[in-house]
């Protein structure tokens, strides 16, 4: 009977009962290497400055006139915010090729265009949230500024304050429990509420008489610093983050804890895959993408046309855009959601992704009736589990939650509104949105494997 059962059952293994002493110190330089650059990136930004850093020191020169050559290594930084990669393949573009799409951007407080403001002798900076967050998670923690001024004489100041270690950092007050009565009893989504997300930047009034002085203060301090005033305020993107250092975690050390893992986890996962990309078959596509967190838009997000211009520059004159896309295959590369213990009761857990498993393969995401999924075809998660088997990489099958209990989305859909067929696939991840998520080396090595596999498959 038992030789039946393995022959005909579906059985997930641990995959530490799976790799040897080799494989484990592969996923532990892995593991290091994709710190360093998660403590690096703590913006999208930031993110894309570190990849074309990494990709010209592994011979990627920027995009110049098609149709690429096989072999040929091109990138194209759109904007500083987002990153288009490819790698030349053996065969044309006209027999599609393989791309994959990771975001960059994560969950965190913007700085208001007119944020400075002062009460009660205390300077503040007013924000608004971006993205998905639980709002009490962003008190009485430490932050870090990071983003950029562009004045009106067309130069941009860099601003980063909080991440060197000689650095003030910041924060957002909350109530002592012993005047929280009103706010216990209030629901946590309530508890806080988005306009008291405000990031205290100062206490000591500027000298002399009159009001605003506080204000006046932190204002000659960013003044001395960056040159900058209030009225350019107007013109910065300014991101408040954590101030948390990437660290390993568990006794063990088996698992990385640190902001921005949602989803610089696999967007790292697919730069370190197509650096090491030297002659696929088909031409190698990487997509850092921004956005995705408020819904793809903008100039930078992955519903830009910008894509279909980078692609159309990889083609040249020798197909349309459009043919290359109907061949071409997809692996949209974002987190899922790691089966919690404590919280079993919002998962399916014989369907929910488990630490060490190995990296999540979704064949749909969306919400409840797979709304706004792309619902990737039989042949494709066939395909997937060939390749990947193949490759010797560690996988599981997943789906995000219990069917009624919620849900999300990724850039599945809007490269599957391409005609180019797309699978979800990237590393379970604990505490998903929280200003410090939880990853297992183990799975975020598999899914760099997977990447590997699948621009060589």
């Amino acid at each position: 009977m038992d030789e039946m059962k393995e022959k005909l059952f579906y059985q997930q293994k641990n995959g530490y009962d799976i790799i040897g002493p080799e494989e484990r110190l592969a996923l532990e330089d892995y593991a290091r290497r994709y710190m360093a650059y998660l403590d690096a990136a703590r913006t999208e930004r930031e993110a894309v400055a570190q990849a074309v850093k990494l990709a010209q020191a592994a011979g990627f020169k920027p995009l110049g006139e098609g149709p690429i050559r096989p072999g040929e290594k091109v990138y194209f930084d759109n904007r500083g915010k987002s990153l288009l990669l490819a790698v030349g393949g053996k065969k044309p573009m006209c027999e599609g090729f393989v791309v994959e799409a990771a975001h960059v951007d994560s969950p965190r407080l913007d700085v208001k265009q007119n944020p400075l403001f002062e009460d009660t002798e205390l300077g503040y900076f007013r924000t608004h949230y971006y993205g998905g967050i639980k709002k009490y998670q962003w008190a009485a923690i430490p932050l870090e500024m990071h983003g950029v001024a562009a004045l009106k004489d067309g130069t941009t100041v860099e601003i980063v304050i909080g991440r060197d270690g000689a650095d003030p950092q910041f924060v957002v007050t909350d109530l002592l429990p012993h005047l929280a009565t009103d706010q216990m009893g209030k629901t946590m989504a309530k508890g806080i509420e988005g306009e008291k997300l405000c990031i205290l930047m100062g206490s000591v009034p500027y000298a002399g008489e009159g009001s605003d002085r506080v204000k006046l203060a932190v204002m000659s301090l960013l003044n001395d610093r960056y040159g900058i005033t209030e009225a350019d305020l107007i013109s910065a993107e300014l991101e408040i983050v954590p101030a948390f250092d990437v660290r390993e975690l568990g006794l063990d050390r088996s698992m990385i804890g640190g902001y921005g893992q949602d989803d610089r986890v696999c967007a790292f996962a697919e730069l370190a895959a197509i650096l090491e990309t030297e002659a696929p078959e088909r031409t190698a596509v990487c997509i850092l993408a921004d956005k995705e967190e408020i819904g793809s838009v903008g100039v930078s997000g992955m519903r830009s046309q910008n894509f279909e211009w980078f692609i159309g520059k990889l083609c040249g004159d020798t197909c349309a855009v459009q043919e290359s896309f109907s061949k071409s295959f997809c692996v949209s590369a974002d987190v899922t959601a790691a089966f919690d213990p404590m919280y079993p009761e919002v998962s399916e857990k014989q369907n929910a992704a488990r630490l060490n498993y190995g990296v999540g393969f979704c064949k749909f995401t969306g919400s409840r009736g797979k709304s706004g999924a792309s619902d990737a075809s039989a042949e494709l998660v066939a395909y997937m589990r060939r390749i990947c088997d193949e490759a010797g990489v560690v996988w599981q099958m997943c789906e995000l939650g219990k069917v009624d209990q919620g849900g999300g989305g990724t850039v599945a859909g809007f490269m599957a509104d391409r005609d180019i067929d797309t699978i979800d696939a990237g590393v379970p991840v604990l505490s998903m949105h929280a200003p410090f998520e939880t990853t297992s080396k183990l799975d975020c090595y598999m899914t760099y494997k997977c990447m590997k596999a699948a621009y060589n498959g």
